[in-house]
C-alpha cells in the first residue's frame, strides 16, 4: 500500500484535502481512483489508514478512517553532523540514515568541503534534501521525518548543545573506549570525501568527541553513516529483545 506523507494535521472520522504534492504523486502520477487507500503521517507518530473519496480536475479528498500508533523509531537519537558533498553522494547519505533511524542531520562545512552554498541555493538545496528524507520515510515505514537543519561550519557546531555522548569517525586513529551501554542520544561527526583534517579531529576531541574506527577500511563519506547507523541499530535492538 502505498504510503504519504502530509503536512496536515489529522484525525479519524474526518474528510480532509489532499496537498499538492500528494495529489500530484497519488492522483496524477500513480493514477489513483477513487475508493482506493493508503497510509498518511504527518511525522507526529503514528500513521493513518485513508480512503480517495472524491477526486476532481485540481484537487481530490479522502476519509480519514483508522489511526495506527505504531511508531518504527529506533530507541536511540542520532544527531548526525554530515560534512556536505557533491552530487548524488550527499543524497544517498541523508536517504540512508533516514531509513535507518537517524533523528537529526546537521549539514557541516569542513576544511575540506566539497561545497560551499551560496545563500541563493541554500533554501532549494535545504528543500531537496528534505524532501529525500521524507521520501526515505515514505518508503521505509518511518512515521517521523528526520529535520535536516541548514549549514553551519563545524567550528560552530562543535561548541553548540550537543548530546553528551559524542562520537567522530576517525579512521586509522587509535580508538577510544567508545561505550554504547544504554546511551540514548548521541552525536556522530563524519568527515567530508576528503575526511577530516588532523586539527579538525584534535578539535573535536577538545570538544568531548572520541574517535571511533570502524574496521580497518577507510569509508567513502556517503558509506561511513550507513555502517554507523547500522552497528547502532544492531546494538540498541539487540540489546531490547
Amino acid at each position: 500500500m502505498n504510503r504519504f506523507y502530509i503536512e496536515t494535521e489529522l484525525d479519524t472520522n474526518q474528510s480532509i484535502e489532499l496537498t499538492e504534492s500528494v495529489f500530484h504523486h497519488w492522483v496524477r502520477v500513480l493514477r489513483a481512483k477513487e475508493q482506493e487507500q493508503a497510509i498518511f503521517f504527518n511525522g507526529k507518530g503514528g500513521e493513518y489508514l485513508v480512503t480517495l473519496t472524491e477526486i476532481n480536475k485540481k484537487n481530490a479528498f479522502v476519509s480519514v478512517d483508522h489511526f495506527d500508533p505504531t511508531d518504527r523509531t529506533p530507541p536511540f537519537q542520532v544527531l548526525l553532523g554530515q560534512v556536505m558533498s557533491k552530487g548524488d553522494r550527499m543524497d544517498y547519505a541523508i536517504q540512508k540514515a533516514t531509513e535507518l533511524g537517524v533523528s537529526t542531520i546537521q549539514l557541516l562545512t569542513s576544511e575540506r568541503c566539497e561545497m560551499r552554498l551560496k545563500y541563493e541555493r541554500d533554501q532549494k538545496k535545504i528543500e531537496h534534501w528534505q524532501s529525500v528524507a521524507i521520501a526515505a520515510c515514505e518508503q521505509c515505514g518511518m512515521n517521523r521525518v528526520p529535520k535536516i537543519l541548514a549549514p553551519i561550519s563545524l567550528d560552530e557546531w562543535l561548541v553548540s548543545e550537543l548530546p553528551s555522548s559524542r562520537f567522530v569517525l576517525a579512521p586509522n586513529k587509535d580508538q577510544e573506549n567508545v561505550l554504547l551501554n544504554s546511551l540514548s542520544e548521541i552525536a556522530l561527526l563524519i568527515g567530508p570525501e576528503g575526511g577530516l583534517s588532523e586539527a579538525e579531529i584534535q578539535q573535536s576531541n577538545e570538544n568531548g568527541f572520541l574517535n571511533w574506527c570502524i574496521g580497518e577500511r577507510v569509508l567513502r563519506t556517503e558509506t561511513a553513516p550507513v555502517v554507523a547507523l547500522s552497528i547502532l541499530n544492531y546494538h540498541f535492538l539487540s540489546k531490547a529483545d
